[in-house]
């Protein structure tokens, strides 16, 4: 791609972050690039409702089966605070993880594959729609599994980083987590005789104690973590003891089976404080991910393919905390997330300041290339 060309994909990028568009409603998002995609490139674009998959079929095919590629869309519920001439038109929704580079990135991809004669072999490329709910990963990887994709990648831009280089980690790479919401129903009464009625208050503290311990209980060597993000109880309002109350936890662990531990042993708690302060209990999950494992062979490929390109690696000792729904593909097949740094003091992803670093993109699409033509990794 030339100079022009990309000034066109940051064009595309710079439309996208002033289009965001939150979780399953990426509605102009995906026309837009699907459009861009059917109506410039001679590749098979493959609707599927509230995203869509486009296949590249070489002239003369090596046999080897398809290589896939995933990009998500969706924006977050955070406005714009920044002075952007691209900023976000839609108040209180902006693009604040880089999906709007991470997407512009996949479509210069669609726009060169046909144009690289080294790639022999299928390629499939997903834009893939409500990653930040751990909704939208499930069905494109089966989507990809169905096909016979036999490996697949994706990246994440990385704050903290140097600016272009290539991070990539063997096994974990981002850990699984959920949302839990604990609700505790007792009985309002007045504020001058709480004893003729039940408030929640030191059930709500007593589950805020239980999570600050679950996330020392297995040591320091496996990442277990409990996040306190919502405690809600009562109004300002001092003629009133409340009867109900709610707090939520966002866990977190590299293993999904002490996240499913962590889990039943808040939900324990709270039957047992339930039953000691007479409240009726109920529970409700939200945002679930499963924990992100990059298989070894597609990791030291993307090294492989840095290296090859002259793009430095940079460490990643340990897992990157937040999750990511690409636990779904490397589930069904295997695969690789990898990172590109967009600088050490860049703002981080769902900060207010942050902004997807135009100057990775050409990295990001050179990897996948890379990676696409594959028979000297």
């Amino acid at each position: 791609m030339d100079a022009a060309g990309w000034e066109r994909i940051i064009g595309l990028r710079h439309w996208l972050h002033a289009h965001p568009e939150l979780s399953g409603r990426e509605t102009k998002t995906k026309e837009t690039l699907e459009q861009l995609i059917a109506s410039e490139t001679g590749l098979d674009v493959i609707d599927q409702g509230g995203w869509f998959a486009c296949r590249y079929e070489p002239e003369q095919g090596s046999g080897e089966p398809p290589i896939a590629f995933r990009a998500d869309m969706d924006a977050l519920p955070i406005p714009e605070t920044i002075d952007l001439p691209y900023g976000s038109k839609h108040p209180g929704v902006a693009h604040k993880c880089g999906h709007d580079g991470h997407t512009a990135a996949l479509a210069a991809v669609a726009l060169d594959l046909e144009q690289d004669k080294k790639i022999c072999r299928p390629v499939c490329l997903v834009f893939q729609s409500a990653e930040e709910t751990g909704k939208g990963g499930r069905a494109c990887a089966e989507f990809l599994a169905d096909g016979g994709v036999s490996e697949v990648y994706a990246f994440h831009n990385l704050s903290g980083h140097p600016e272009g280089s290539i991070l990539v980690r063997d096994g974990l790479t981002q850990p699984a987590s959920v949302g839990l919401a604990v609700w505790f129903c007792g009985l309002e009464a007045h504020a001058g005789t709480p004893e003729n009625g039940r408030n929640p208050a030191g059930a709500l503290a007593r589950m805020a104690l239980a999570a600050e311990e679950m996330g020392h209980a297995a040591g320091s060597s496996r990442l277990m973590l409990s996040t306190i993000v919502s405690i809600k109880e009562g109004q300002r309002d001092f003629g009133i003891s409340p009867g109900t109350g709610e707090i939520c936890f966002t866990l977190r662990a590299g293993d999904e089976e002490d996240l499913a531990w962590m889990e039943q042993t808040l939900k324990d708690k709270a039957q047992e404080l339930g039953q000691e302060g007479g409240f009726a209990v109920s529970f409700s999950e939200e945002d679930p991910f499963p924990a992100t494992v990059n298989d070894v062979r597609c990791s030291g490929r993307v090294r492989a393919a840095a290296q090859a390109l002259g793009i430095p690696l940079a460490p990643l000792p340990s897992p990157w905390r937040p999750s990511e729904d690409f636990g779904w593909y490397a589930k069904a097949m295997p695969g690789a997330l990898f990172y590109i740094g967009n600088g050490e003091a860049w703002p981080a992803p769902h900060q207010p300041d942050y902004d997807f670093n135009d100057r990775i993109l050409p990295v990001a699409q050179s990897i996948f290339l890379k990676l696409a033509e594959g028979k000297a990794l």
